[in-house]
């Protein structure tokens, strides 16, 4: 990798500043608890395995000045808040929290361990993924690929971007095609500023360009990430995801999922009960500073959508391919 989204050194949590990207390469960073749930909340960070990460840190970040109880844990569930659809926040800072309830005590040291367990275990995951997943790409194809999920939406080497960069590495000469993915970009971006970073052969589209491309039998595959994943198989994954799914069923293209077991959502049956993010108008309204609407206009603006499992063909995961019947398989996973 030619960088480093997330690092934590000299006790601060140091990230690249995605709201700036690609045309600034800055650092954001987190001194304490609230700079890390502001990071969350307002994107500097984003991608569920990333944002778990995050959490972890912010909630060893939590301890350093050694808190009552009581506000520990006011601290820890004001980072819970931050934002309410990617599983891997929660599952963090829980992670987190059974650490500090086995040894009853608030240590600093501790947890910031256990948040570098966390770190170190998002790469072997990603690179696991990436090694199952490069099993379904064949020689000479044509990837679409939705929002950014590379080694910005993780702490490194990515979930669908990982299959993507393993691919290439193993010289399958694929080419790849990277939607917008408006309203914030983050494919024009970010995924379009790995692709470059990493040389992999690619072409940015926006994204109502996808359609056509797969009527046109110019995609072989697509692969996206996921922020939470409910265990009937239905998927909450950037708004748009929905729709690519939909004209991969009508028009026959295999279409995968590509997310560690922490996105799975085990205590929830369907996407139904998945809380949708409703972000700002004015990231609609607005191209970064930019007026690209009347302000007074309406806007509805759901950060994610929820791919039905009936369209996905199948989940990479960490510890393998999941196929239908997902109720049964996904639970498999779990056992």
């Amino acid at each position: 990798m030619k960088f480093k989204s997330i690092e934590f050194k000299d006790d601060q949590l140091i990230l690249i500043d995605q709201r700036k990207l690609p045309d600034k390469e800055e650092n954001f960073i987190c001194k304490d608890y609230k700079d890390v749930e502001y990071a969350i909340r307002e994107m500097v960070v984003r991608g569920a395995p990333a944002i778990g990460s995050v959490a972890a840190y912010g909630v060893a970040l939590s301890a350093i000045d050694k808190p009552l109880e009581d506000e520990f844990y006011k601290r820890c569930e004001f980072i819970r808040q931050s934002r309410p659809t990617a599983v891997n926040l929660f599952w963090a800072v829980n992670r987190m929290l059974e650490v500090m309830e086995v040894d009853k005590e608030i240590n600093y040291h501790k947890l910031k361990a256990e948040a570098d367990k966390i770190y170190v275990e998002d790469i072997k995951t990603n690179k696991k993924m990436a090694q199952i997943g490069n099993e379904i790409i064949e020689e000479n194809s044509t990837i679409l690929t939705h929002c950014n999920t590379g080694a910005l939406a993780t702490v490194a080497y990515g979930t669908a971007l990982g299959v993507i960069r393993e691919a290439h590495y193993t010289g399958k000469n694929i080419f790849v095609y990277a939607d917008e993915t408006r309203p914030r970009l983050q494919g024009a971006r970010l995924t379009a500023w790995e692709l470059v970073k990493e040389g992999i052969p690619s072409t940015l589209i926006a994204d109502n360009v996808a359609a056509t491309l797969i009527r046109d039998k110019k995609i072989d595959v697509i692969l996206v990430g996921a922020d939470r994943i409910a265990t009937n198989g239905d998927t909450a994954n950037k708004i748009g995801t929905f729709m690519l799914s939909a004209l991969a069923k009508v028009y026959d293209v295999p279409f995968y999922i590509v997310a560690p077991v922490t996105t799975i959502d085990f205590d929830i049956k369907t996407g139904d009960e998945i809380e949708i993010e409703e972000r700002s108008a004015l990231e609609v309204l607005k191209v970064r500073d930019a007026q690209i609407a009347p302000l007074e206009m309406n806007v509805y603006n759901p950060a994610f959508d929820v791919t039905p499992h009936e369209n996905i063909t199948g989940i990479i995961t960490d510890k393998g391919i999941i196929y239908p019947p997902f109720n049964d398989n996904i639970m498999k996973i779990k056992e």
